[in-house]
């Protein structure tokens, strides 16, 4: 395993980070639970193997994936081991905020957490908890100050355009961002948040497991050997030199020893094959510049569809062929869980407003019809 300097926090990082997102479940009592003969043993091989991260988050795995990772850090992993979860910050109340901090704690029967994170922030929210008298950063200072947590993080998922206002604030010692082969949105904020000392962290490396799904397109992105989608995607999160850790939700044995393989491989992919990549992926965004451009001419929709997201979406199914992480996508658009929200496609009433303004002419009423039926 190969490990870096996770910022300035005076800790050096595995380059893999075991995610507890995703853990073998299995039924009791017609509930879904985890399944902790598989759960914990499996934790504890990959720390055996090298990997010192964990990460988990209070409603992971029907809310019990934090007991199963405290259990996991029993027999004399916890001192060797970074555990890191989050506080899903409901109001500006410290006192709720420790509350919620209390009850991790308690789920993974534990003095102290190492990396806390402020979960899924936007800059609106934070701007509102700057300066507050008991609120959220005030408590948050209070805790690190009682030895509660160690570092005070953040996980991102606002839009790009608001992140570097949060790093500069100089309260943060750590970042958990999207990244991935198709999601590069974030690439300046992570360079950025790595000149300014933080430790960061990839989430979705492989999209949350759909970029896993074999692709002919992305597997041909690399000229010299032919590798899985999978081992595509996390090499060329690996070769990012401002990442220090792609976190990975494992739900078996398998998985650990592949991204473990993956992630202990000196030879990176090159510069030149980095470069080959990202020009094959904008000759395809070209193509499907064919499709819609991404203009945004035809809005404001007046039925709240965001009509270029919904197909720049599309594409990636239509174009990438990476059909079940377009289907994640338009899921979580419609469903209010990324910065952005739109209605569904099918919310379209066929009023014309947005083929009027669209400068390429494009059927959108059709092709947001089709969206819909493929991915929905």
């Amino acid at each position: 395993m190969i490990y870096k300097d996770f910022g300035k926090t005076g800790k050096k990082v595995s380059m893999l980070g075991f995610g507890a997102m995703r853990l073998p479940m299995m039924k009791s009592n017609d509930k879904e639970i985890v399944n902790e003969e598989l759960a914990v043993p499996l934790m504890q091989q990959a720390f055996d193997m090298g990997i010192n991260y964990v990460d988990t988050a209070p409603s992971y795995c029907e809310s019990l994936s934090e007991s199963a990772v405290g259990k996991a850090l029993k027999g004399g992993y916890r001192d060797k081991i970074y555990l890191s979860t989050k506080n899903p910050i409901k109001d500006d109340s410290g006192d709720n905020w420790t509350k919620r901090l209390e009850n991790s704690l308690k789920n993974l029967d534990t003095d102290y957490i190492d990396f806390y994170h402020f979960w899924g922030i936007g800059l609106e929210g934070f701007n509102s908890w700057q300066g507050l008298k008991h609120g959220p950063i005030e408590a948050a200072y209070k805790a690190k100050e009682q030895g509660l947590i160690k570092h005070i993080s953040f996980s991102y998922h606002d839009s790009p355009a608001n992140f570097k206002p949060i790093v500069d604030s100089g309260i943060f010692e750590s970042v958990l961002i999207q990244y991935n082969l198709l999601d590069r949105s974030n690439e300046e904020n992570i360079a950025y948040a790595k000149s300014k000392g933080l430790g960061v962290i990839a989430m979705g490396p492989v999209g949350g497991g759909r970029l896993g799904a074999p692709s002919e397109k992305i597997q041909g992105l690399l000229k010299r050997q032919r590798v899985s989608t999978a081992e595509l995607a996390m090499r060329f999160v690996f070769t990012n030199e401002n990442i220090d850790m792609a976190l990975s939700g494992m739900s078996n044995l398998n998985m650990v020893k592949e991204n473990f393989e993956i992630a202990s491989r000196i030879d990176r992919l090159t510069e030149e094959e980095v470069l080959h990549i990202n020009k094959m992926i904008e000759e395809n965004k070209e193509l499907a510049k064919l499709y819609c451009t991404g203009c945004n001419y035809c809005r404001p929709c007046p039925q709240g569809i965001e009509i270029g997201r919904i197909l720049d979406i599309m594409n990636l199914h239509r174009v990438f062929e990476v059909t079940e992480h377009a289907k994640q996508a338009y899921f979580e658009l419609i469903n209010g869980l990324m910065w952005q929200k739109s209605a569904s496609a099918d919310k379209c009433t066929a009023c014309g407003e947005c083929e009027k303004k669209c400068p390429q002419k494009l059927p959108v009423i059709q092709q947001l019809a089709e969206t819909h039926a493929a991915l929905a």
